[in-house]
């Protein structure tokens, strides 16, 4: 894992979300815990790559589309959602 990309983040809250076994539940707990993680926070705490190596979690198909939300007013983060194409799933 990437430690400098959960700079800001407790243990307590990197303990939790390396626990989430989908995007989904790691998106509700930061939501919860009032972080914003960007596309590379996620990858680095799910184990997961970027760009053309991302699978989805459900099915396993790099068929997918990404959709681009920015988070918060003024300096906050922007959060990627991609929706499988195969299995019609968010991740």
């Amino acid at each position: 894992m990437k430690e400098e990309l959960l700079k800001g983040l407790t243990e307590e809250q990197i303990a939790k979300i390396k626990e989430c076994k989908t995007t989904e539940e790691m998106m509700a707990l930061a939501k919860k815990e009032g972080v914003t993680l960007n596309e590379e926070q996620l990858a680095a705490v799910s184990g997961g790559g970027c760009g053309s190596t991302r699978k989805c979690p459900y099915c396993g198909s790099k068929n997918y589309d990404r959709e681009t939300k920015y988070v918060g007013a003024g300096g906050g983060g922007t959060v990627y959602i991609y929706t499988c194409r195969d299995c019609g799933k968010k991740f």
